[in-house]
């Protein structure tokens, strides 16, 4: 396993930074950005914060009414009209990939936020399980579908990719990704779906650089959204109050990805509190540090490979 070991990337902001502050004097009027999940929680707050430094805005959501709701409220808060929905769904390949043909002109912001945690075992009618294909494969052919688009962008195109901490719990088993011999465990499942995002950032980045494309992988924080619906709404129940955040502040990372002119050519990274994380080699229970198994190239050309090849197959 080889990491190259370049300076880390340092900012101003910190845990208590918000996504207002850290967007506050960046203009984006002219770009235009997709955010996944964006009908709620910290997919809004991205959004919001996007459409306040003029940027043209979609919400690839799957319920669309609840996304036009939100793309009204985000108008209204950030008087920017140039906020619009489409239909997304990310454990359908189809819907995935038709998302790519769909879009008309270049993209320069893509962040793939939405994302289940610990949800009861459930299969895709490919037979995938769930937070792996919802969380990873279907984000995969999103991204991969859109990548003329982010070309097109004509250089410094930014893919933003949530994980989490959670990623510590378990690299991504090659072997059985969907659980056909492991006994299902929802936090293993969810942590190997976190690990292939930022795997994946590695790739897209090592791929696409030449484009004028980078991506990069982020954690949130421990914020209360609806993404703890399947833990009785608050998560693993183990993190300490003082390091829960506001949705403002879970969404200051993934905004400073995607429009920090620090971030300028910088792809295939991880961070946490808007700072690039240090490596580590064993759990941490602070929330910090990247596993070195979640940088390593040769896994994520093998994650890359094994996703077209079951997309492929799923016809």
């Amino acid at each position: 396993m080889t990491i190259a070991t370049t300076p880390a990337v340092t900012t101003p902001f910190g845990f208590a930074s918000t996504a207002a502050e850290v967007a506050a004097g960046i203009d984006l009027t002219g770009r235009r950005a997709v955010v996944t999940g964006a009908s709620s929680g910290l997919g809004t707050e991205t959004a919001r914060a996007l459409a306040g430094t003029g940027a043209e805005v979609t919400l690839a959501v799957r319920d669309t009414d609840a996304g036009e709701a939100a793309a009204k409220d985000i108008v209204a808060s950030t008087g920017n009209p140039h906020v619009h929905v489409a239909p997304l769904d990310l454990t359908d390949p189809a819907s995935a990939a038709a998302f790519g043909p769909s879009w008309q002109g270049p993209l320069h912001i893509l962040v793939n936020n939405a994302g289940v945690m610990a949800s009861p075992e459930q299969y895709t009618r490919q037979g995938w399980e769930l937070q792996f294909a919802t969380n990873h494969l279907g984000h995969f052919a999103l991204t991969t579908a859109l990548h003329p688009a982010l070309t097109a962008a004509g250089g410094g195109a930014r893919i933003v990719v949530v994980s989490s901490s959670g990623h510590q719990i378990s690299p991504v088993v090659f072997d059985d990704v969907n659980f056909a011999f492991r006994p299902y465990d929802p936090w293993l499942a969810y942590g190997q779906s976190k690990t292939a995002g930022i795997l994946f950032a590695v790739e897209a980045t090592r791929r696409w650089q030449a484009d004028g494309v980078t991506a990069n992988a982020l954690m949130p924080g421990a914020i209360y959204t609806n993404l703890q619906r399947h833990t009785g709404g608050r998560g693993s129940g183990r993190v300490p109050a003082e390091l829960i955040k506001t949705v403002e502040q879970g969404a200051a990372t993934s905004v400073l990805l995607a429009t920090s002119p620090l971030l300028d050519g910088i792809g295939g990274r991880y961070f946490v509190d808007c700072n690039e994380a240090a490596t580590v080699d064993r759990r941490t229970g602070n929330l910090q540090g990247v596993a070195r198994y979640a940088l390593d190239p040769d896994g994520a050309r093998r994650l890359w490979t094994l996703s077209e090849d079951l997309l492929a197959a799923a016809g």
